[in-house]
Parts: C-alpha cells; sequence; structure tokens
C-alpha cells in the first residue's frame, strides 16, 4: 500500500455544557485516517475544564480521563456523579423538613455531611459524611461513614463499647436497609416519640 492512498485529516472540536451543577468545557483533537477498506478516527488530545467545584474527587476523575484521552467514560461518569449528587440533595433535605429539630444541615442541603441532635440529650451528635467517590475506571458510587460526638461522661458509662462500635454497625446497616432507611433508623433511635 503507497502513502498516497492513505488519507489523514486532523480535527479540532471545542464543545461547552452543563450537566445540573457542573459546568464544563471539552477541547479535543480526532485524527482520522482512511484508506481504501477503512476510516478509523482516534482522540489525539483532550482538554476539559470544568469550574471550580467543591468535589475534589471530580477534578481528579477529569485529570484521569483526560490522560486517557477518554471522552465517553468522561461523559458517562458526569452524569452518574450527579445523579448521585442530586440523590443526596433530596435525602438530605426529605430528612430535615421531616426532622427538623433533630437534623442539621450547617451547608444546606447540598452539604457532603448531616448532622443529627438529639433533642432530648443535649451534647450528643451523629454526624453522616456522604462521599460520591469514583473509581479508576469511571465507576461512581456512594461512601458513607458515621462520626459521633459524645460527651465525655457518656463516653465513660458506654462500658459495651457501643460509641466506638457505631461506625461499623452503620456501615452494616446501610448493607442490610440502604441508604434512607439507614437514615432513617439512626434518626428515630435519636429522637424521642414526641418529635416523631
Amino acid at each position: 500500500m503507497t502513502e498516497e492512498s492513505v488519507k489523514k485529516v486532523l480535527q479540532r472540536h471545542r464543545l461547552s455544557g452543563n450537566c445540573h451543577m457542573i459546568t464544563f468545557q471539552v477541547e479535543f483533537q480526532t485524527l482520522e485516517v482512511q484508506n481504501k477498506e477503512n476510516l478509523s478516527s482516534v482522540i489525539t488530545d483532550l482538554n476539559i475544564i470544568t469550574e471550580p467545584t467543591v468535589y475534589s474527587e471530580l477534578s481528579e476523575f477529569v485529570s484521569r480521563a483526560q490522560e486517557r484521552r477518554d471522552l465517553l467514560m468522561f461523559f458517562q461518569t458526569l452524569h452518574s456523579f450527579v445523579k448521585w449528587c442530586e440523590y443526596r440533595k433530596r435525602t438530605f433535605k426529605h430528612f430535615k423538613e421531616k426532622y427538623p429539630e433533630a437534623v442539621l444541615l450547617s451547608e444546606g442541603a447540598s452539604s457532603s455531611y448531616m448532622g443529627i441532635r438529639s433533642p432530648s440529650q443535649p451534647g450528643f451528635e451523629l454526624v453522616i459524611v456522604w462521599k460520591i467517590e469514583i473509581e479508576e475506571g469511571g465507576k461512581v458510587f456512594p461512601k458513607l461513614d458515621l462520626l459521633t460526638k459524645v460527651p465525655q461522661q457518656a463516653l465513660e458509662l458506654d462500658r459495651n463499647g457501643v460509641v466506638e462500635t457505631a461506625p461499623l454497625s452503620f456501615r452494616t446497616l446501610l448493607g442490610v436497609l440502604g441508604i434512607e432507611a439507614a437514615l432513617e433508623s439512626l434518626i428515630r433511635s435519636l429522637c424521642t416519640e414526641e418529635n416523631n
């Protein structure tokens, strides 16, 4: 095959858009190579620009997508990431409206954590930290952790280590009940009946 029978075309593309609360701009180059039998196209350069966000995991993912020049993975992962962010926001908002005295959202419903205070037990607080993680290959999944804030007197009375094992027990509860039911169960366990 001679070099003259192969046609190469380098194209530059730029597009801007937003996916709910994340605005982005994508610039990339494609190299199309055509011979008598087939046409192939490959991305030779990819630059993704996102507006600064509070999502550090998204910044790390964008860097990986650029390195791999994987435009499809970028769009699929961005879509999934935003869906999880919206789900977290709706869930936190729901519990704040249902239990206004017990649930605290100091950064609003878009926060990545939710505080739960017992109206009848001052000083006792649980914090749900809900991160949205992105694996190396672009898979998106939620990661919830439980942090406890308990007065020293209560810790001294906790002979069975309930407070110490609470984070692990919460993960087990998540696996059994799912996110919403586990959060509901946790909130209800801290609220007295008259607050429900």
